[in-house]
């Protein structure tokens, strides 16, 4: 059934994330899923005061099976196993609250960022729902271990993966993907709440080129779908960190409408998740044939 969990009884994992590479790469994209891991160790589970389902409301489930077309399509595509209440990659490394712990962080903790106090930080207090993770206190020495064994392998192949994208291409698109609940809205000028399918994060500008942005919004909106840009999800630290477009490395977050492809309580794929996957080579052909001036490093 969808809404398992699949355990794991030994640390670390066998892979806390899995490259799934073209046989030669043709495109110039590199795809992330970070948040669609849902392997749970089991001593996470048992210190844990909530269920295997109520801890999956924090996932991006299924994402990486709409996406899973980039191989065959000449992309590598890089997805975590672990899950995102776990470890968030999608975080600086220690973005941590130091009420979680059982000793003191250490200085280069960032304490203070918007993530943490809304408990969600590199090792999160709550789940998207807002509902607390742990019985008591977690060890300091726990959380740094993840991140040792999790978070920073993450990164390395996303950027070992980034970097063999430029030199092949002299540029790189990074696409980072994720899915957002069907109650995230944006306001429009009346004061309204408006449902998007998708919303585009490019950190208002400075995380890709604009041209790259405006081809997903028309390829998206060509579909027939409500598509936003950066309202209410402008990108996150992957975005943020890997976005350098006057290196050559252009990051573009992508938020998908759960209700386009599950059920959101029962956590299981609905028959739209095919017909979101079947649209997606057409999004990544359309980035993928961006003019290349545009995107070269300057």
């Amino acid at each position: 059934m969808d809404a398992s969990v699949a355990v794991s009884d030994t640390q670390p994992f066998i892979a806390g994330h899995e490259v799934l590479q073209p046989a030669r790469q043709t495109l110039p994209l590199v795809l992330s899923s970070p948040h669609s891991g849902s392997r749970y160790p089991s001593e996470f589970l048992a210190a844990s005061r909530l269920d295997p389902l109520m801890l999956r409301r924090s996932e991006d489930s299924f994402v990486d099976e709409i996406f899973a077309c980039a191989p065959q399509l000449g992309a590598p595509l890089l997805r975590a196993h672990f899950p995102r209440a776990f470890v968030d990659p999608n975080r600086e490394p220690y973005e941590l609250d130091p009420a979680m712990f059982d000793a003191p962080l250490p200085d280069f903790a960032n304490t203070r960022s918007p993530r943490v106090a809304a408990g969600l930080g590199t090792i999160a207090r709550v789940v998207a729902n807002g509902a607390e993770i742990y019985r008591g206190k977690l060890a300091l020495s726990e959380a740094l271990e993840r991140i040792r064994l999790y978070y920073y392998p993450y990164h390395r192949n996303l950027t070992e993966l980034i970097d063999a994208t430029r030199r092949r291409f002299g540029y790189c698109i990074l696409l980072d993907c994720h899915s957002m609940p069907s109650t995230t809205g944006s306001r429009d000028s009346g004061g309204m709440q408006q449902a998007a399918d998708f919303v585009l994060g490019d950190c208002y500008g400075t995380a890709c080129a604009p041209t790259l942005t405006e081809a997903a919004l028309e390829n998206l909106r060509g579909a027939g779908y409500r598509v936003r840009r950066n309202k209410p999800y402008s990108g996150g630290f992957v975005t943020r960190h890997y976005g350098r477009p006057n290196e050559g490395v252009h990051a573009l977050q992508i938020e998908i409408n759960r209700a386009l492809y599950m059920d959101e309580a029962a956590i299981r794929r609905r028959p739209g998740l095919r017909r979101l996957a079947g649209l997606m080579p057409g999004l990544l052909e359309a980035l993928a044939t961006v003019d290349s001036k545009d995107l070269i490093a300057q």
